[in-house]
């Protein structure tokens, strides 16, 4: 007589509604979350420097932007700053650009 053990079916859901398993998704989400940091005025004049510097001596830089919750990094060179709607035009790749929004950066730093 073979066991006929089903193993880790057992354990797993056997009916789950799919507005339950959504709902824990999120609940997961939610807990990475973060605030989004205050950047004061003496942070936000390093940032303009570094931007600065980068465009003028034509290096790449590595921005830290905030986007509901969660940070991601963008590296790519700065082609163009717009000050009507406060933005930043960034080359990721050749001919591919970015738009960044002035009040989502978090973190500039140039690279080498």
């Amino acid at each position: 007589m073979a066991i006929r053990d089903r193993g880790k079916q057992k354990w797993q859901f056997a009916f789950g509604m799919p507005e339950l398993i959504k709902a824990q998704r999120e609940l997961w989400i939610d807990q990475e979350r973060m605030k989004k940091p205050i950047i004061d005025e003496y942070e936000k004049e390093e940032f303009d420097q570094r931007i600065c510097y980068a465009m003028e001596y034509n290096l790449s830089v590595k921005i830290t932007i905030w986007t509901e919750g969660f940070t991601s990094d963008i590296t790519g060179h700065i082609h163009y700053l717009n000050p009507i709607l406060h933005q930043l035009h960034i080359e990721l790749q050749e001919g591919e650009f970015r738009r960044i929004d002035f009040n989502d950066v978090i973190q500039v730093s140039v690279v080498d």
